[in-house]
């Protein structure tokens, strides 16, 4: 069994184990203890889940000014241009980066093959086949096993953040690991915990992605940003049973047609670009037209039809749809693939800078759950692996301050005692909530939103929160503070721990997109309001969000 406790100190912890952090534990100087926390395994995050590409200008006839104008287009007049520069001008020295890792891009004539996909001028999404993020994985997962300064600490959660009272400063974790939550102190902490698309009911998301951290940040006082902006991928797989498997972006670059029931390209009704258009409006022409066509809209689908790409095309660069569909009865050559959209990406965050800090010190972020500035309302396709690298690449400068070894006090170890009927009931509660919410958030802020639809589920998430608050688990757990441990000797402990914990972040979670969406009365990129339909240049600012208290409403700007 690994022993931690606050002893044993950490120069930095990274908390996430997707394309972000692992990319991240291999750029922090090689001098410094890491510890590298994910709550699965080193192989399950919504980076290994990525099939169509990472985003970069090295063709002969790109640039890094296409790139930048594309991602600033997508981003809907919310990205800060400065961001998306560090972001496409980094983007070439980071595929060499990726490539010298041992990354397996698919190739062309010995050059690396390059794809096009919706929003992009050019041809410059490298790939993998469809495997492109399990590839990216696999292969830093490796190079971090093989790391000695790199402590990987699996099946583990992040409960909260430990801030320092004085100094506000954040200087480690609560860590619930192994039956026990143990507090451990760090010279910094990385969040990298990926996004919250399991707050939704339709998702292309892997059940990890509970939105862990930008929920404990929210709940420390950090600054977070444009959380109402979340980007529905148009063509999740759909047929009952079946899991929301993603059909990549690169599907219809490559040819192929959304069509309706009666095998018209509808799409071009909505846009010029048809099935090339921006992800949130193809997305919104698929639900909007289910809405004139269909009976029970919520339950139906359009069709995805790879038969105009040609088959040895089709075999060579999507292996894993077709294999993913055969499974559930499809034959891409012979039949089109049933599809609708699903939350798939969140543009908000945790408000950083382009060194990755946060407004607590000695906190930072990565990835998904950071807001760099770079998406905007809107991220442009295979840009979301590439801000990984990008910024994941600007730890490799973080510089700790020094500080004297104070002597800590042996922590207090408290043992969480209940009877077993009590704890049966509040797993069912708990149970039973874990499935309300996703449905409610889908419901009221999904593809399309209206006030009188948020200020429901914004009550409704409020009686949840203090219903949550009042169970006996959460009384325990949210009064501990650093000096207590906590053993539990209770069964199947680690299964109610997890959930306790993810149905506390989804809570939270719930809540900040729909006050944000309610906040923001008008429509851009991922937001679409039904009583806003127009874009509003009066609008065109960030949303910031902070908590004065945890667990009352959080202040807007």
């Amino acid at each position: 069994m690994l022993q931690i406790d606050i002893f044993n100190q950490f120069d930095v912890l990274v908390v996430g184990a997707g394309a972000a952090g692992l990319y991240t534990a291999l750029c922090l100087p090689q001098s410094l203890q890491v510890g590298l926390i994910t709550k699965e395994t080193l192989t399950l995050s919504a980076s290994d889940w990525a099939q169509g590409g990472i985003a970069a200008a090295i063709a002969p006839d790109d640039s890094p000014r296409l790139h930048i104008e594309d991602t600033i287009k997508a981003g809907a007049g919310l990205c800060d241009r400065p961001a998306v520069e560090f972001l496409a001008e980094h983007a070439p020295d980071c595929i060499k980066s990726l490539v010298e890792l041992g990354v397996a891009f698919d190739r062309h004539d010995n050059h690396l093959a390059l794809t096009l996909e919706a929003a992009h001028s050019k041809h410059r999404v490298l790939h993998a086949a469809d495997t492109t993020g399990r590839e990216v994985i696999t292969t830093l997962t490796a190079q971090v096993l093989q790391r000695k300064n790199i402590q990987v600490i699996q099946q583990a959660l992040a409960l909260s953040l430990w801030i320092d009272p004085q100094t506000q400063t954040c200087q480690g974790i609560s860590l619930f690991y192994q039956g026990e939550i143990t507090w451990i102190k760090a010279g910094a902490v990385v969040l990298a915990t990926g996004g919250g698309g399991q707050v939704f009911a339709q998702t292309t998301n892997p059940a990890v992605s509970t939105g862990d951290g930008v929920a404990i940040a929210a709940r420390a006082g950090a600054i977070l940003r444009d959380l109402e902006f979340v980007q529905f991928h148009p063509t999740a797989l759909t047929k009952p049973g079946a899991e929301r498997f993603l059909i990549s972006e690169a599907v219809r670059g490559e040819g192929a047609h959304l069509i309706d029931n009666e095998g018209r390209r509808f799409a071009f009704d909505y846009h010029p670009a048809g099935e090339l258009a921006p992800r949130d409006i193809v997305s919104r022409a698929i639900f909007s037209h289910l809405q004139k066509t269909t009976a029970d809209p919520a339950t139906a689908h359009v069709w995805l039809d790879m038969r105009p790409i040609p088959a040895d095309k089709i075999r060579h660069r999507f292996p894993n749809i077709i294999h993913v569909c055969q499974r559930w009865g499809i034959d891409v050559f012979s039949e089109p693939i049933p599809v609708a959209p699903a939350a798939h990406y969140w543009m908000g965050g945790i408000l950083t800078d382009m060194m990755n800090r946060t407004n607590i010190p000695g906190l930072y972020a990565v990835g998904e759950t950071a807001s760099t500035g770079v998406h905007g309302a809107n991220r442009l396709a295979s840009n979301s692996l590439l801000e990984c690298i990008v910024f994941g690449a600007q730890m490799a400068h973080l510089e700790l301050k020094s500080e004297s070894v104070s002597e800590e006090p042996l922590p207090t170890v408290w043992e969480f005692v209940t009877d077993l009927d009590n704890w049966h009931k509040q797993r069912a509660y708990l149970e039973d909530l874990r499935q309300k919410i996703p449905r409610l958030v889908w419901q009221y802020a999904g593809i399309c939103r209206e006030q009188s639809g948020l200020e429901i589920a914004i009550a409704t998430v409020k009686s949840w929160q203090q219903d949550f608050a009042d169970l006996q688990l959460s009384q325990f757990l949210i009064c501990l503070h650093p000096k207590q441990s906590v053993s539990f000797k209770l069964p199947d402990v680690e299964r109610q721990l997890r959930l306790w914990a993810e149905t506390h972040n989804l809570l939270d979670v719930a809540y900040l997109i729909l006050t944000s969406a309610a906040f923001r009365k008008e429509s851009r990129g991922g937001h679409y309001r039904l009583d806003y339909p127009q874009s509003d240049p009066n609008w065109q600012v960030h949303t910031l969000v902070q908590y004065y208290n945890w667990w009352k409403a959080p202040v807007l700007t």
